[in-house]
């Protein structure tokens, strides 16, 4: 390792990390190889009081259980269903997790900040890449502007909406730790670069995902406005 001025930018391209999640956790019985990450735990606890998700694991740390559900809705086959907490370094670590315990394609749902005012609430949009305006994502790719999600992912998303008639935009997203330091120059120059959202999570996400190699997509549900004038 080369010392840098910033520490960000000390990416180590080695692939074993002291902690690995797969050599902590072993693959799951049962556990779909499809995993929804869904950040409405409201959502969640509909399947769960429905019947229609079943705990299949728990996952325990400092903040307490965490639960994976196996959820089945009579489509295509079941799904991995759980949420992975707030921001990307607890996003990242479940990914990893489910990752280790069997799922293997993810489709991640959550909710975003909009940055055009007319964009109206509960408005979808796909993310076509990600700025990495956030730390974690240094730890899995080398220093850059942009990460991309799984074009199959994307390509699967898009898919299921235009079957379903949904509306949605394609847009870039600005992913960034600093969600009280969202100021109007940077949400201006975001703007610019072509982020239509601004969220905690999508680009460290889709940087497990491209170390890892599997597919990860996301589709975020527009919520408050940073176009607003007041």
């Amino acid at each position: 390792m080369i010392l840098q001025d910033y520490p960000i930018i000390e990416f180590d391209p080695e692939r074993q990390a002291i902690i690995e999640a797969g050599e902590h956790l072993k693959r799951v019985d049962g556990l779909p190889e499809h995993c929804v990450i869904c950040f409405f735990q409201d959502v969640i606890d509909h399947f769960v009081e429905q019947g229609l998700a079943k705990e299949i694991f728990v996952l325990r740390s400092e903040m307490g259980p965490r639960s994976l559900y196996r959820l089945e809705l009579g489509l295509d086959g079941p799904v991995t269903l759980m949420h992975p907490g707030i921001g990307g370094p607890m996003a990242a670590a479940a990914v990893e997790q489910a990752i280790a315990l069997g799922s293997t394609k993810f489709v991640a749902c959550g909710g975003a900040g909009v940055l055009d005012r007319e964009i109206q609430v509960g408005h979808l949009v796909v993310p076509t890449a990600a700025i990495r305006d956030e730390g974690t994502s240094y730890h899995y790719l080398p220093p850059g502007r942009e990460v991309l999600p799984s074009p199959e992912a994307v390509r699967a998303i898009e898919t299921v909406l235009a079957r379903h008639h949904v509306d949605y935009l394609r847009a870039k997203t600005w992913t960034t730790d600093g969600v009280f330091r969202e100021t109007r120059a940077k949400t201006a120059l975001r703007r610019s670069e072509g982020c239509l959202t601004v969220e905690m999570e999508a680009a460290s996400m889709f940087a497990v995902a491209q170390f890892r190699d599997v597919p990860l997509g996301q589709i975020l549900y527009g919520g408050d406005n940073l176009d607003a004038e007041q």
